[in-house]
Parts: structure tokens; sequence; C-alpha cells
């Protein structure tokens, strides 16, 4: 196949040379309804050729030895929502939404995966502890946020480490390592710092 030789008008009367077949009137995109309507078509294809397939909407093209798909498409084929989100897609325009699941506890309970970006709350007759496990236990993701509401009960809910030596909680409570958090309605955030540290901030004790 002939280097194209871009764009020509054509007046009346013009005669029409091999060159001028080879150079512009060849140098178009071929429609086909499969790949096998094009393959029968098209016996001798020669390097540079183009063809579109209507039955999965692709572009193609002779790479010399064989059809390539152009990658027409772009690189990105899918968005999926991670920890914290929903939403995605794989076709059109896609959404991605902050999800914050609200999930009501009444006892002790000992955060884990999957908990990522999730708001707890506590209502409880005595106090409670929320414990933040070990990287061993559970490797959160450095920059993951948790969330605590005391919503309402009698009972103190605390922040603490499962295994103090190991995992360290820094705060401004009065006990930077345990803080509480201070009155019914009280919220407070937890974010991982780094391997095994966390901070606490919000309305604490």
């Amino acid at each position: 196949m002939a280097a194209g030789l871009g764009f020509k008008t054509f007046l009346t009367g013009d005669v029409l040379t091999a060159s001028d077949v080879n150079g512009y009137l060849m140098q178009g995109i071929l429609v086909f309804a499969t790949e096998a309507a094009r393959n029968s078509a098209i016996t001798s294809p020669q390097e540079g050729q183009f063809a579109f397939t209507k039955d999965t909407n692709s572009l193609w093209y002779y790479d010399g030895s064989a059809y390539v798909a152009s990658g027409a498409t772009g690189d990105i084929e899918g968005v999926t929502a991670g920890a914290g989100l929903s939403g995605g897609g794989t076709s059109g325009t896609v959404t991605l939404n902050i999800n914050t699941p609200v999930v009501a506890k009444t006892a002790n309970y000992t955060i884990a995966t999957g908990d990522e970006g999730k708001l707890f709350t506590m209502n409880s007759a005595s106090a409670t502890t929320f414990s933040i496990p070990t990287d061993a236990t559970f490797n959160f993701a450095i920059g993951t946020t948790i969330n605590f509401v005391w919503i309402t009960g009698v009972g103190q809910p605390s922040i603490a480490a499962v295994t103090p030596g190991t995992t360290t909680i820094i705060s401004t409570g009065a006990s930077s390592v345990a803080p509480k958090l201070r009155v019914a309605n009280s919220a407070a955030t937890c974010l991982k710092l780094s391997a095994n540290n966390w901070l606490v901030t919000g309305d604490i004790a």
C-alpha cells in the first residue's frame, strides 16, 4: 500500500491515475460486519491498512503480518470503588461516592479488615473499649481512618491498643495512649500514621 498523499479535490475532467487511486482513494477505513467478513473481503491486506468491524465496534490496522486492535479504547477500562467508596463502572461516565457505613455497637469491639472508613457508634450501660490490633493481626494501609461516636448510654467508650507494647496510640486525651470520648454525642477519628502507629483526634478526654 502506497503512502497516503493527503487530501485532493478532483475536478470534472481530471484524469484519475493509478497513483491517485493508491495515494488518495485507498487511504480510507473500510467497514465490515465481522472480522471474518473483513478477512474474506481483503485477501491481501497491506501494511498500514485500517478496517472497522461493527460487531465489536473495533478499529484494526494491519502491521504487515496480522491485524492488530488499534487500542483506541484507551488504557482505563474500569473503575472499582475501594474501601470507603461506592460507585465505579466499566463504561460511560463513572462516579465515585464517599461511602461511610454506620455500625452500631453495644459492647467492646476490635476493629478488623473491612472497617476502613466506617463510623462505629456505642451505646452501653458500662464502660467499653474500641480496640486497635497490631499490624500482624490486621495490617491496615497507612492513611486508614476509622470513626467512633458515643451515641448514648452511661458507659464511656475508650480507644486503646490491643497490645500497647506493639501498637502506639497518641492523642491529646488525659491518657494519651487510651483516650476516652468526652461526653455522649462526642466523636473521634483514628488515623494510621505508620506501621503500628495511630493518631486519635476529636472530642476526647
